[in-house]
């Protein structure tokens, strides 16, 4: 490449091949242009980072995967050249801090894609999934409790309460008993089995048309428990609201109903469309002015995406401008 050159850089991208979720349709909600600002605040395998900055953007990517980081700055050096990427090895819900450090106050885009990454599902020694056995870990900073500490100390009740709490889980009392008495448990492929058990669940019940696997739920539960999720999503949108720009877009990307429910409740209070509060999210008075205009509706993948990528089958996109009122006054867990 000649000094020449636009800096419009692709990365190659050293892991598995990734296809990021709704690509055309977030690119278009955030609608970036050149020398824009915009945050990645869920980089992973660095998909949306990678048309970003083939808009012309620079992006700042936030992780608190180790391995995301260390991935995203393996593309600095294989570039060889200045890039607009700027990585930041922390939570999204510490977005607004990591900028401010950086000296940003105001950006023109932040993007979500909420859960789990592809690459890590795909690493069976990282323990999110259960289709190739590995240790039973789910943490997405490597650091603290994992998922086989939680359920291997945790007493019945707090263990039901989750898996029905973050997997929906119907039966969760049936099998939190079940795993307390078949504790220890240390791989993905144990807790599975205890799960399926527990419900009856035969292995021969796959098939087209069969329900899915029963141990997606309680999957789902712990990895969202262990690793704060929810808590993080909500931080991580009022962050979003009070960094970007009169004018600037948000767009966010979730994979199931308990993460769209905030990702719709807080776009409709904070356009003024619902002033009630919510469990999740704090009451606010119907006097303050709309911090984003109106927001779009569920946006759904088409049937050539899902044929395309399968993980795509469950993502919603719901997006908004954000206006130049002040940021609310978020209490509770949205206090700055």
């Amino acid at each position: 490449m000649t000094p020449e050159t636009p800096a419009t850089p692709v990365f190659p991208d050293p892991r598995a091949p990734h296809v990021p979720v709704l690509l055309d349709e977030v690119l278009a909600a955030l609608s970036p242009a050149p020398g824009d600002l915009v945050v990645d605040a869920t980089f992973g395998a660095g998909g949306y980072t990678r048309a970003l900055l083939d808009s012309g953007a620079t992006v700042h990517a936030f992780d608190r995967d180790p391995d995301a980081v260390a991935a995203g700055r393996l593309w600095g050096e294989t570039c060889g050249q200045p890039v607009r990427l700027v990585l930041h090895p922390r939570r999204f819900s510490e977005l607004a801090e990591g900028l401010a450090e950086a000296g940003i106050a105001r950006v023109q885009g932040v993007v979500f894609d909420i859960g789990v990454s592809s690459m890590q599902l795909d690493q069976a020694e990282r323990g999110f999934a259960f289709s190739s056995d590995g240790p039973l870990d789910m943490r997405m900073s490597q650091e603290g409790p994992s998922a086989a500490d939680f359920l291997n100390e945790a007493d019945e009740g707090e263990i039901a309460d989750v898996l029905y709490r973050y997997g929906e889980e119907r039966q969760s009392r049936r099998i939190a008993r079940a795993i307390v008495a078949a504790r220890p448990l240390s791989t993905t492929g144990q807790f599975a089995a205890v799960v399926r058990k527990a419900l009856g669940w035969r292995p021969e019940a796959r098939g087209k048309g069969a329900p899915k696997d029963p141990a997606t739920r309680s999957f789902q539960a712990v990895r969202i428990h262990i690793n704060g999720e929810l808590d993080e999503l909500v931080a991580g949108l009022a962050a979003a609201e009070r960094v970007l720009a009169p004018g600037g877009r948000l767009a966010v990307v979730s994979f199931h109903s308990l993460e769209d429910r905030i990702v719709k409740q807080f776009l409709r209070e904070a356009s003024g469309s619902m002033p009630a509060g919510s469990r999740h999210l704090p009451q606010i008075a119907s006097a303050v002015s709309p911090a984003f205009g109106k927001p779009s509706a569920a946006i759904r993948p088409t049937p050539a995406e899902e044929a395309r990528n399968p993980r795509a089958r469950s993502a919603t996109l719901r997006w908004a401008v954000r206006t130049d009122a002040p940021a609310r006054d978020l209490q509770g867990s949205f206090a700055a």
